[in-house]
């Protein structure tokens, strides 16, 4: 069958033109390495040094192995050479003689490329520098990488080719395994942590049948069967609180989440959530809940709760609880407490500099001055409550403050981590916020398509208990757990521009 997929051999370097050439000699010879199904593995590098960790220099070990892995480094000297293989767990080094493999594998070893995948049968043994090796007495080729490696990382440039490429970024780069190693700790840990307060974790649609009212901006699709646009979830929320009316009092999601908007190091169009809701708790429940979860996750991940990120000490030991009212005027020095109006909570935005919101009322000005001089302040663990109820349209409203909800968010290193709620079950409160989100921003943006969900307030209708929810962004979890500066750096995939 013609191979259609061929690149033109004008545009490929050099260097990839000479490997190939030497794929198409070793094929004519018969020796097709991509012919070959499965070699026989039985041991890894890490696991073999923690083994003969004890061996002394110039002694055997006594035990032959089937290593398999990429050919990382090569240095021939004659009739013999030293080489680097990288398998799942580590490097080790080979050491080949002629003598041992005999003349023709050693010739063709000395033609081996680097970050070509090859499988080694030998005898263990330390070195007289000691180094612990594999002494070759087979060796074959299992994959012909076909362009050679960059010798390093570096720069901004690099960075991005790392993120379009990684599998080019995990071959270069050991410690970027590591990340994705303790990411998926992170979410084994969470998952045990739920799992052992009795709560069922499921899965809910992906695609949804509209757009709700809520500000973040969805992606669109079509579904071809039934002739309709769907939008890809930009929460979780309205499902799982279906479960709760349905008896299901405690359940989680872990899964992905998709917004049309913005790209920075915090933020990625699509990305992971944990979202929670139990029944018969609180905002106070949902506090205790995460501060519960964050240290078992530092304690299981990083051995300790005093870690350090980005060069700042945090302790996820001790952690703050403020109302936003109090936190507002502890770092700007205005008082909200003695905003009676609207038109001075305008006056005093101006007065100060801070940015107006669309609209401008004295529940969305508090919330642009937390922007303003509080969050930026909140280094240590911290919660802050007593959202307005104007951009909590999901939270019951405080019984002495009905302008105020039971919300918090909490805050580490100045970042936002996560939502929480005393989950508003009134479904007639409901059924009148929703219409006035999507009014509201309706009014703002004419063409929006964006509906009020009818169908979670008839669930809402039937009855829903008492319910603390909380939502966590997995990313920055797992972003601060492993020093990471950007989120990108803890998708295995991020999002990229398409190159030209």
């Amino acid at each position: 069958m013609e191979n259609n997929n061929k690149v033109p051999q004008q545009d490929l370097s050099e260097q990839t033109q000479i490997r190939m050439q030497k794929l198409a000699d070793l094929q004519a010879a018969g020796q097709n390495p991509y012919v070959i199904t499965k070699y026989p593995q039985d041991a890894f590098s890490a696991d073999l040094k923690a083994e003969f960790s004890e061996l002394a220099p110039e002694t055997d070990a006594g035990k032959k192995v089937h290593l398999a892995g990429r050919l990382m480094a090569k240095r021939v000297m004659g009739k013999a050479s030293f080489a680097h293989l990288r398998d799942d767990k580590g490097d080790i080094q080979l050491y080949v003689r002629r003598d041992e493999l005999g003349d023709e594998p050693y010739a063709a070893f000395k033609k081996l490329d680097i970050g070509d995948i090859i499988g080694v049968f030998g005898e263990v043994f330390r070195t007289k520098t000691g180094e612990l090796s594999v002494r070759a007495e087979e060796l074959v080729l299992l994959s012909k990488c076909l362009h050679p490696l960059p010798e390093k990382f570096h720069g901004l440039t690099d960075m991005e080719l790392r993120y379009r490429q990684r599998y080019l970024d995990l071959i270069m780069n050991p410690d970027v395994k590591d990340t994705f190693v303790k990411r998926s700790a992170i979410l084994r840990g969470i998952r045990n942590y739920m799992d052992s307060l009795g709560y069922l974790e499921v899965e809910t649609p992906i695609l949804t049948p509209f757009e709700i009212g809520a500000a973040a901006r969805p992606f669109t699709t079509h579904h071809n069967t039934l002739d309709i646009d769907m939008v890809l979830r930009i929460e979780t929320e309205l499902y799982l609180k279906r479960l709760i009316v349905g008896g299901i009092d405690r359940v989680y999601e872990i899964g992905r989440i998709f917004r049309n908007e913005g790209m920075d190091r915090k933020h990625n169009p699509e990305f992971t959530s944990i979202e929670m809701y139990q029944a018969y708790t609180n905002l106070n429940g949902m506090m205790d809940l995460v501060e519960g979860l964050v240290k078992y996750l530092a304690d299981t991940v990083c051995g300790t709760r005093k870690i350090n990120y980005q060069g700042i000490d945090i302790d996820l030991d001790n952690w703050t609880r403020m109302s936003m009212k109090e936190a507002v005027k502890k770092y700007s020095g205005v008082d909200f407490d003695l905003v009676k109006t609207d038109e001075e909570a305008i006056a005093l935005a101006k007065q100060y500099k801070v940015e107006l919101p669309e609209v401008k009322t004295i529940g969305n000005i508090l919330p642009e001055f937390f922007d303003a001089f509080v969050e930026d302040k909140l280094v240590q663990p911290t919660f802050i409550y007593d959202y307005p109820v104007e951009i909590s349209p999901l939270a019951k409203r405080k019984p002495d403050d009905p302008a105020y909800t039971e919300r918090f968010e909490f805050f580490i290193n100045c970042t936002e981590f996560g939502n929480a709620f005393s989950e508003l079950n009134d479904p007639i409160d409901q059924r009148g916020r929703f219409e006035r989100q999507v009014a509201e921003r309706k009014a703002l943006e004419p063409a929006a398509k964006c509906q009020v969900d009818y169908d979670f307030i008839n669930a809402l209708e039937y009855g829903m208990p008492p319910t603390g929810g909380l939502g966590i962004g997995v990313d920055r979890l797992v972003m601060l757990l492993t020093d990471s500066a950007s989120i990108q750096d803890v998708l295995l995939f991020p999002t990229m521009r398409p190159e030209a």
